[in-house]
């Protein structure tokens, strides 16, 4: 199991500044190629202060700037807000400068209050998703692209630059078992995630991926299957104590756009309370000692996961994260390497 560190770009304290804030996220990625992980990941949300990220292009050609192999992901690119005849030519031009290490990652998006602000109400981004990863992948690989749908209604052009990478790798984000099916069926990369955290909902999503892969055939047998939460490596458990309290207001923003009221002031989301207690977040995520960390990121090596994507990010300080970091390389990503530490 591969280990990718996503660029969690949440900045509760706003009197951080933005200029600091994404040169942490920069030297992170810097430090994730040193340490051996296999991908940085990057999301992208507009108007709020969690997960804000506008532009994971720029950010992903910045990274390859200052990097040299590590592979970057968009975690994930939002299609329905974009005008695919003018995003392909920016997911070209990223391919280009970074060198063939972009993955692109796409959804059709989460948070319904931001959906709403850019003229995709969340209710119809699942069909204009649909369309527009038609037409992206159309504009990528092909020449002289015309197109009639409900969304797009073009004709024949060709988009400039041309992409290096043929083909340029997608990976969908999908949470639900049919959704997830489908992606590895139509031979996508998948990305999904546990919120609740039970071994059921997981294995759920590992056999609908599965199920896919097998009806695809062989070209099945070469897709990925990720799964991200979130996970820090804590000192002890008075430790792991502080940092699940962060986490907890973490996820009072979170619940606040996913599936809350979408209450925002100032771009800075308010935090609200939650239906989930403290105790059960605790149980469900990865923020403990080494060795418990060790005994959860098993049931996912076990259960089939290729790749485990690290939301790392959620208030703590950035010298804590860099710490986590590398006590994650030091221990977690070694022994996952191993594959006797792994049930095929």
């Amino acid at each position: 199991m591969d280990f990718n560190h996503f660029l969690t770009s949440y900045m509760p304290n706003p009197n951080v500044g933005s200029k600091v804030h994404f040169q942490n996220m920069i030297d992170q990625s810097i430090l994730a190629e040193k340490l051996g992980y296999k991908k940085v990941s990057i999301p992208e949300h507009h108007l709020i202060n969690l997960l804000m990220m506008p532009s994971p292009l720029q950010m992903a050609v910045k990274i390859a700037s200052l990097t040299k192999n590590i592979s970057i992901s968009t975690s994930v690119a939002v299609l329905p807000l974009h005008d695919m005849r003018t995003y392909a030519g920016e997911v070209a031009t990223a391919d280009i400068l970074t060198d063939g290490r972009l993955i692109l990652g796409v959804a059709r998006g989460a948070f319904p209050w931001e959906m709403k602000r850019l003229g995709t109400p969340i209710e119809h981004s699942k069909e204009k998703f649909t369309e527009s990863l038609e037409v992206l992948q159309k504009l990528l690989s092909e020449e002289e692209v015309s197109f009639s749908g409900k969304y797009y209604n073009f004709e024949a052009l060709t988009i400039m630059p041309r992409p290096i990478t043929q083909p340029i790798p997608i990976m969908i984000a999908a949470m639900d078992p049919k959704s997830i099916k489908n992606a590895a069926l139509r031979g996508f990369h998948v990305q999904s995630t546990v919120l609740s955290g039970t071994r059921e909902l997981l294995m759920e999503r590992v056999n609908a991926f599965r199920d896919g892969c097998e009806e695809l055939g062989e070209k099945g047998k070469l897709l990925k299957l990720s799964m991200q939460r979130m996970m820090f490596v804590a000192k002890d458990e008075k430790d792991a104590e502080i940092k699940n309290k962060l986490a907890y207001e973490y996820y009072k923003r979170f619940d606040n756009m996913f599936t809350g009221p979408g209450k925002v002031k100032n771009g800075n989301i308010i935090p609200l309370p939650r239906k989930q207690s403290f105790e059960e977040m605790k149980d469900n995520l990865l923020i403990c000692p080494i060795n418990e960390l060790i005994d959860k990121l098993s049931i996912y090596a076990e259960a089939g996961v290729d790749e485990f994507i690290i939301s790392s990010s959620f208030g703590q300080e950035q010298n804590e994260t860099i710490e986590s970091m590398h006590k994650i390389s030091e221990e977690i990503i070694p022994y996952f390497k191993n594959s006797k530490n792994q049930v095929a």
